[in-house]
This record gives C-alpha cells, structure tokens and sequence, in this order.
C-alpha cells in the first residue's frame, strides 16, 4: 500500500517508499501540525508522551531538506542517552535504506563510552546528519573532529530529561557552535519552567505543538495494584514474576540499588533476567539490550533511564517495585506494553504512603483494578483496598441510588465491611468537661467562704 496520505507533504520519493515498506499509512497528530513546520524552515516545540509519532516528525521533513551533494553537516540530532540515540539512528537508518545510490545521505551516531580516537577518524569525511549524545558531540567539537558551524537544524529530544539529567549545558555547547541561521526543534513530554531561559535564547516565535493522547495509557493495558502488606518487597515482586510466565516483563525499579538486588533475587529464584540502569557500563548496557531484542531474556529489570523512548518489542507485562516519584514516568512505564494493538498488565505494588499518588492516577484517568496475590493465587477484591481510593459502590436492588458511598478515609476495615470510623472524640466529652467545670468551680466556691 503507498503512503498516499504523507504524499501531500511533498516529501522525497524515498521516504515515502520507506514508509510505505513500514506500514505506516496515516500520519499521526504531531506529525500532521509539525512535518509542514519544519519543512519551512520554523522552529518548533513539539509537546506529547511516548508513542505519538514524534520522531517521525522531525526525520522525515531533516531528510527532506538534506543536500547529499554537501559533504558537511547539516542536521544535528541529540538525545539524553546513549540507548535513546541510538534508537532514532536506527530509525533514521530505516529511511536511508531507501535512498537512491546517487543521492546518498549519510549519517553519523556518536555517543560516549565508543572509542573516542576511532570516532575521531570516522569523521575525517563530515556526515550529513549525526545523532548522538550532547556530551560527546561537545567533546568533538573542541577536538576539531566534528565540524557543525555548516549545520542550520538542531533536535533536542527528550529535552525535560535532558535538564533533570544536567546535560542542557551540552546541548547549548553544540548550538552555539551551529550556524547563526539555527533552526531548532525540541521535543519534550513536558516544559519545565528551568528550561525557558534555554529556548529563549535559540528559538523565535516557535510553533508550540501540544498532543494529548486520547489516552492516557493504551487502551488495552490492564492496571493492576497490588497491596504489600507486611509481606517482604523483594521476594513478592519474584514471586508474582513467577505466577506470570511473561513473553518478556520489565520489572522497573526507582534505583540502580534496588534493581540489583530485585535481579539478583530473581536470578537466584531461577528466572532468566537481565538488568539495565546507569550504573552499567556503556558495553554492558548494549549487550543488555541486544539480548532484549533478540529475546533472549524474559525478565528486565530496569530503572528509568529504560522508561522513556526505547521501543522494545514484545513487552507483554509491566511490573512497577514501587510508584516513581515523577507520576510522568508510570504512563512511560506502562507505554512499554500493549504496543500495535496488543494486550499488556502493569502490576504495581504498593504501600499506604502511595494513597495520594494513585489518587492522583485516577485523576488523569488511569483505570485501575484491584488484586491481591496469596499463596501463588490471584484474587480480584471487589473493592479498593484501605486506604486506596477506588469507585463508589453501585447501588443494590432496592437502594436509593442518590447515597453515596463514604470516602475511603472516612472508612476502617471491619470483618470485610466498610464502617464509619470512630469520631476522634469521644461520645459524652462534653458533658464531662461540663461536668468537671463545675465540680471546679464549686471548689473554689467553698475555698472563699472559708
């Protein structure tokens, strides 16, 4: 099937070929309101979650505009992490695989922990495009070895992660290294405040793009939550890893410490897992990741850094140790499953002090269901368990359907029923208090007539 419907925006033959090998028919949103943007030259901030299309977004119309006859650079695209740039290469190749002979685009992907005097003679012939870290692409450049004053188009992609993991300073390294004529596009799930005085400083008059997911979360995923109790953490995440028989999990954890120890729980418990986080070197985290897509791993234990961008195929089940701080990173978490229309169950366990942060997940409309797990055995409970805020009762035959049910904090678990809590005072303190008053003053009464 051609891509009729990207033909509109007068793209090069070849990716339209491209994309036409790769099923994709119909642009996404942001792809609709930003690829004719970018291809006129505008600065554009392009706001969404994961999974809305967004690197198509810029690639398409930056291999648009490239000039094979050049050989220098002309596109610069960075990411916060070695895996998330070598993601969008790889998606980048997917295009150049289509490129006529005598058209070639060539790209470059450089990232840290990659033998720096190696990457400084691959680039004896400047690329037209590189991909790559901030931090190394910096380093190059004040090595003379990665020529970007030619370069006019700058993507910073996962910008908010990019200013949370303190790398903007590089970023603003390179751009002040490209041409004066820059055209930048930024790409973030969210904009923080801190990260104004950086866009200011490049942009003008940027076209803002903000795509809210008609979800949340895909529809297909089922969120389960599972109270902890006073079972030990460790060894109930290993045993409900155990009663799921995943194609692949991720286990997502909200340190590198705890992801060792889950790991290694696991590992020992005869699971076949992997872990991924920062604390990993560079080569480690690759043979990680290539294990991962060649399935050869059923269990990944991972922090955040795996959260956000890395499409790994086949994720059938999430289970998150514990809630991230930052409520963004669960609908990241989840994303990882129920891809292209397939099925997926996020587990998360939690514990009493998590109350506000589900309260908060409902609010942007995650539907949870609630579940405990005993003795290798799944039980749904019909309500929300204490503490946890959940629907209100649907009202039996025969029952007013205006009562309304009390509020979770309003409620103590009695032998399985919901009760009014006791008052905080005690029935009859006034009329003791009274009482006591008065005995007082009758006292003092007898004190003066003496």
């Amino acid at each position: 099937m051609k891509s009729e419907n990207f033909k509109r925006f007068e793209l090069k033959p070849f990716l339209i070929e491209a994309l036409s090998e790769q099923g994709f028919t119909l642009p996404t949103d942001i792809q609709e309101r930003l690829i004719p943007a970018i291809r006129n030259g505008r600065d554009v901030i392009g706001q969404s979650q994961t999974g809305t299309g967004k690197t198509l977004s810029f690639l398409l119309p930056i291999l648009d505009r490239i000039d094979s006859q050049k050989d220098e650079v002309q596109a610069v695209i960075t990411a916060p992490t070695r895996e998330l740039a070598g993601q969008l290469f790889d998606e980048l190749k997917k295009l150049l695989n289509f490129c006529p002979e005598n058209e070639q685009i060539h790209a470059k992907l450089l990232v840290g922990g990659t033998d720096r005097a190696r990457a400084v003679d691959s680039l004896k012939v400047q690329p037209h495009i590189v991909v790559g870290t901030a931090g190394r692409m910096a380093d190059l450049i004040d090595d003379q070895a990665l020529k970007v004053y030619t370069a006019s188009m700058l993507v910073v992609d996962e910008a908010d992660q990019m200013l949370d993991m303190g790398f903007i300073a590089d970023v603003d390294k390179v751009a002040s290294r490209m041409s004066e004529k820059l055209q930048m596009m930024v790409f973030s799930a969210t904009i923080p405040e801190k990260l104004q005085p950086f866009l200011k400083k490049y942009m003008t008059d940027p076209r803002h793009v903000q795509v809210e997911p008609k979800h949340v979360t895909a529809t297909k995923i089922e969120h389960r939550i599972i109270p902890l109790r006073h079972r030990e953490k460790i060894k109930f995440v290993v045993d409900i890893a155990k009663s799921i028989n995943p194609y692949l999990a991720i286990v997502f954890t909200n340190t590198k410490e705890q992801a060792d120890e889950v790991a290694d729980a696991m590992y020992e418990a005869g699971l076949n897992v992997e872990r991924l986080h920062g604390g990993l070197q560079p080569r480690q985290r690759k043979q990680v990741m290539k294990q991962v897509k060649e399935v050869k791993v059923q269990y990944l234990v991972a922090t955040d850094l795996a959260a956000r961008g890395i499409d790994v195929k086949g994720v059938t089940h999430i289970i998150n140790f514990g809630l991230p701080q930052d409520l963004d990173f669960y609908i990241h978490r989840v994303g990882r499953t129920a891809r292209a229309g397939m099925d997926g169950i996020a587990f998360t366990i939690y514990e009493d002090h998590d109350q506000q942060a589900i309260e908060k997940l409902l609010k942007r409309g995650v539907k949870f269901t609630y579940y405990d797990f005993k003795q290798g055995e799944w039980t749904q409970l019909d309500r929300a368990p204490l503490g946890v805020p959940g629907k209100k009762k649907t009202p039996r035959s025969g029952e007013s359907k205006t009562t309304t049910a009390k509020k979770p904090a309003e409620q103590k678990r009695t032998g399985g029923k919901a009760v009014a809590k006791a008052k905080a005072v005690k029935p009859g303190y006034k009329k003791k208090a009274r009482f006591k008053q008065a005995k007082e003053e009758q006292k003092l009464r007898r004190k003066k007539k003496k």
